[in-house]
């Protein structure tokens, strides 16, 4: 690393100049680099800031390929920040990308974990939150200047004229002002939210928001209320179409600041920084000056440049986190849902096409994955299986599937009752979108208590087919057991779904040991095909109370000892016991939730948990990865179900599959040794 970070910019338009000036006064930092999609645009900016011919770049790719570039600030509209971002990161450049990150946070997540991926430093761009004027701010919150902070009022809005082709109003650059300009208020309300109960950041528990929009789709100006944790409540206000009073109002318990100038954006200019302190029972307000002699952008350059060469991956507090930034970006997705403004490359029909990096989707050759067989299905099977049964949205369904698939995942579990039918049809969409049927595993169920009968699991297959957009599923599953109702009744109309070309193979969730033996048997006498699998719960932590009504789990003596005899296939639900493994459970258990409580705390779960910890750390893994592969190393072929929220949740969970354990270890984590 030279001793000044060498700086390429994606872009040349205002905001890309701002930071070239920011850039050529840092003490830190020089820019050697500029791409644009034009060359003249291009050479124009180089020109303007002296750089090399050679180094104007009339297209973004080819500058990410200079080894002499270092750091990238990404400086595209909206839509194209997770595309440069990732580009940008793979290349092995450090990251800098003009906020908000991305679209929506499922976008922000895809730039992330490409850091991650390349282990490169990532920071979003908020200039304001490197001036020493928002340091000051923190610290006085945090001395309980005015007491407990109760409301705040943020607004950082303008007046542009209408133009639909403008990237502040066009639809398809990501316009309007949440994203523009209410990225700061709620990024300041957070911020003091946090500081206020001694955190970096804080995230709302409400939001709540109205707004007028604009002919082309997007928000013109909007306001917000937000609650958060300790009582705080926010109002934000921001727009493109209307000048508003561009200040910070936070009250107290003894009294409330002024900050006249919050945002500091001065882009010629330093900003010299002034909060006014008002304290309940003084007469007379005081001032306090937060001095610099350079610009914000200056500053955001340093603090960057600062990191690198502390070889730090993220932003130091008050500077930009990675978690402050996705915490960020979930309130505009909230807001956003809000008022109604969502952008066509974020609805399931006019989708892009490509992933978020912007290229056809495919598997990664360096992929971790494991596969195995089922009875009666002709495909190959990874060994973990995705649940799609939280991906409410298409930019959520299509950023964990993709990456599931490029990790070298094939199989998808959704059913007939999540999100009342919402999830296959995101599963389906996407499957249309990315062209992958034939290389995938598609596993529904359907016959949840209480339509569990024949007739109605004839009537939701169909439905079900028809929302995921195809003719055949690969396996199917009954979610609940009917006893009042012969096993062989079952088996019949399965083995119709099968005669008729639209399944290869089924099976029974949440069926008893011995219902599975009988309907097999009658499967047996007739000369029908019969279950291939089960999938009942099963993990190292012991279901101590049902997580839902009618379940049954699998990790019992007898079972596991039939499963063995078997080898019956199970796919296990809950595999990693719902986040007992993780810092979500506490013996202290009024620090969870009910869920949590009920079914896994107990005496023998929590020596589990401690031998987890304890083995986690001998093999240098992660202590949920250490409960996936208990899971998968049992003596019967197990296929666990995996239920990410996030694309961390599916990063972290995958290095279980290259942990293995030996029988001994198996039964020394089960307390059987």
């Amino acid at each position: 690393m030279s001793k000044k970070l060498a700086w390429g910019i994606i872009g040349t338009g205002a905001i890309a100049r701002t930071l070239a000036n920011g850039i050529g006064k840092s003490r830190t930092g020089k820019l050697v680099a500029v791409a644009s999609r034009a060359k003249e645009s291009a050479d124009k900016f180089g020109a303007d800031f002296s750089l090399e011919p050679a180094k104007c770049y009339p297209n973004y790719q080819d500058m990410l390929k200079d080894p002499a570039v270092q750091a990238v600030y990404v400086a595209v509209p909206h839509p194209s920040h997770a595309e440069w971002a990732i580009r940008a990161a793979e290349a092995g450049k450090h990251v800098l990308v003009e906020k908000p990150m991305a679209v929506n946070q499922f976008l922000a997540q895809a730039i992330i974990e490409a850091a991650v991926a390349s282990d490169v430093f990532l920071m979003e761009a908020f200039m304001y939150r490197c001036h020493p004027q928002t340091a000051k701010l923190v610290e006085l919150l945090k001395q309980k200047m005015i007491g407990d902070v109760r409301v705040i009022q943020a607004a950082f809005s303008f007046h542009a004229g209408f133009d639909a082709k403008s990237r502040l109003y066009d639809q398809a650059l990501g316009g309007g002002g949440i994203l523009d300009i209410g990225c700061y208020p709620a990024s300041i309300a957070r911020l003091i939210a946090g500081a206020a109960t001694g955190k970096d950041f804080a995230d709302p528990t409400d939001v709540k928001a109205v707004g007028h929009l604009e002919i082309t789709g997007v928000d013109g100006y909007t306001s917000a209320v937000v609650k958060f944790p300790g009582g705080i409540i926010a109002t934000l206000n921001g727009g493109v179409a209307v000048n508003q009073e561009n200040v910070v109002r936070i009250f107290g318990t003894d009294g409330w600041i002024f900050i006249p100038n919050p945002w500091v954006a001065n882009r010629g200019a330093a900003d010299i920084g002034k909060i006014i302190v008002h304290k309940r029972g003084e007469k007379e307000p005081v001032e306090i000056i937060a001095e610099t002699d350079a610009t914000s952008f200056t500053l955001e350059v340093d603090v960057f440049g600062d990191a690198v060469h502390a070889g730090k991956k993220q932003a130091s507090a008050p500077a930009m986190s990675w978690n402050d930034s996705l915490g960020n970006i979930r309130l505009l997705d909230a807001w956003r849902a809000q008022i109604g403004v969502e952008y066509d490359i974020e609805k399931p029909v006019t989708f892009p096409k490509t992933t978020a990096a912007n290229r056809p989707l495919k598997m990664s050759p360096k992929n971790n994955m494991k596969y195995g067989s089922v009875p009666n299905l002709p495909k190959k099977i990874s060994r973990l299986v995705l649940g799609v049964d939280n991906q409410g949205t298409m930019p959520h369904a299509a950023g964990i599937f993709d990456y599931w698939f490029e990790s070298g995942g094939n199989a998808f579990d959704t059913a007939h009752i999540y999100w009342g039918g919402v999830s296959e049809q995101m599963l389906g969409h996407w499957l249309k979108n990315r062209g992958v049927r034939n290389e995938v595993v598609i596993i529904t169920k359907g016959g949840h208590t209480p339509n569990c009968n024949p007739k109605a699991i004839a009537e939701q297959f169909a439905i079900s087919l028809e929302r995921m957009q195809i003719d055949k599923a690969d396996l199917y599953m009954m979610h609940r057991d009917n006893p009042d109702i012969p096993a062989g009744e079952f088996i019949d109309v399965l083995n119709e779904f099968v005669k008729s070309g639209r399944l290869s193979a089924f099976g029974g969730s949440n069926w008893s040991i011995d219902r599975v033996q009988a309907a097999n048997e009658y499967a047996r006498q007739k000369g029908l095909q019969g279950f291939s699998i089960v999938s009942n719960n099963f993990s190292l932590a012991r279901m101590v109370a049902p997580v839902w009504n009618g379940c049954i789990a699998a990790s019992d003596p007898q079972s596991r000892a039939w499963l063995t005899a078997n080898q019956f296939v199970l796919f296990p639900w809950s595999s990693q016991a719902r986040g007992f493994f993780t810092d979500r459970a506490h013996r202290d258990q009024k620090l969870n939730d009910e869920e949590m409580n009920r079914c896994w705390y107990s005496q023998d779960n929590w020596q589990r948990r401690d031998r987890v910890m304890e083995i986690a750390k001998k093999k240098n893994v992660l202590p949920i990865n250490i409960a996936l592969a208990y899971v998968l190393n049992q003596p019967f072929p197990t296929f666990p179900l995996i239920g990410p929220r996030t694309l961390e949740e599916l990063r972290t969970s995958l290095p279980g599959l290259d942990v293995a354990l030996t029988a001994d270890e198996v039964k020394w984590l089960n307390l059987e040794a």
